[in-house]
C-alpha cells in the first residue's frame, strides 16, 4: 500500500500525491476517491478483519477526470492489494479447514471455468442483441483459449495479464457481465494457487 509523503513548501505542509498525476487531456482517477478508497483499505487490512475481500477491490472503480491519478499506477497498486487480501484469505482457509479442501475447492472452481469455456468458438456466452454493442468476440474467445490452456495444460498466465485484458466492442458481441465474471473466477483461481 501506498504510504503519504509529506513535504514542506513554503512553510505549510503538503502531501504529495500518492501516484502521478496526469495532464493534458488525458484523464485519470479522481484523486480523492482514490485515496479514500486506499485509506480504507489499509484500515481493514491492519485490522486483519473481513470487512473487504479481494473481490471487492477487484470491482472498485473511480471517476475518470482531468489531473487525476495515472489509471495503470493506481490498477497495478489495486492489483498488489487484492493479491495481499487473497493471500490472507487462502492462509485463513488452509488454517481452519486444511491445504487438501483449500487445494479441492480451487480444483472445483477451475473445472467449472473449464466446462464453461469447452463451448465452441463464438457460443462461449450469451450475445447481446444486433443492435447492442457486447465484447469483440473474437478478442474475448482468445483469452479465454489463454485461460483453458492454464487450467487444462498448466501454461502461463498471471492474474494481472487476466485483470489488463480489455476488449474492443462489435454489435451482437459477448454480454460484458458474463465475461467479467468469468475473468474473475478465473483471478480467483489464479489467486487461490500461487
Amino acid at each position: 500500500m501506498v504510504d503519504d509523503v509529506e513535504r514542506v513548501a513554503d512553510g505549510a505542509e503538503q502531501a504529495l500525491p500518492a501516484f502521478s498525476v496526469t495532464s493534458g487531456r488525458v484523464r485519470g482517477y479522481h484523486r480523492a476517491a482514490v485515496d479514500t478508497f486506499l485509506a480504507a483499505a489499509r484500515t481493514a487490512f491492519e485490522a486483519d478483519g473481513d470487512d473487504l475481500s479481494a473481490a471487492d477491490v477487484r470491482v472498485a472503480s473511480f471517476p475518470l477526470v482531468k489531473n487525476g491519478y495515472v489509471v495503470a499506477e493506481v490498477d497495478a497498486a489495486l492489483g498488489r492489494v487484492e493479491d495481499a487480501l487473497a493471500a490472507r484469505a487462502r492462509e485463513r482457509a488452509v488454517r481452519s479447514a486444511g491445504a487438501g479442501a483449500w487445494v479441492e475447492q480451487a480444483r472445483d472452481e477451475a473445472q467449472v471455468i473449464l466446462d464453461h469455456l469447452a463451448r465452441p468458438a463464438k457460443h462461449r456466452f450469451a450475445r447481446t442483441g444486433v443492435l447492442t454493442f457486447g465484447y469483440r468476440i473474437d478478442e474475448v474467445d482468445h483469452v479465454s483459449g489463454r485461460i483453458a490452456r492454464y487450467l487444462r495444460d498448466g501454461e502461463p498466465l498471471t492474474a494481472e495479464q487476466l485483470r489488463s485484458a480489455a476488449f474492443r466492442m462489435q454489435r451482437g458481441g459477448y454480454r460484458e457481465e458474463q465475461v467479467d465474471a468469468l475473468l474473475d473466477a478465473a483471478v480467483d483461481v489464479i489467486l487461490a494457487v500461487r
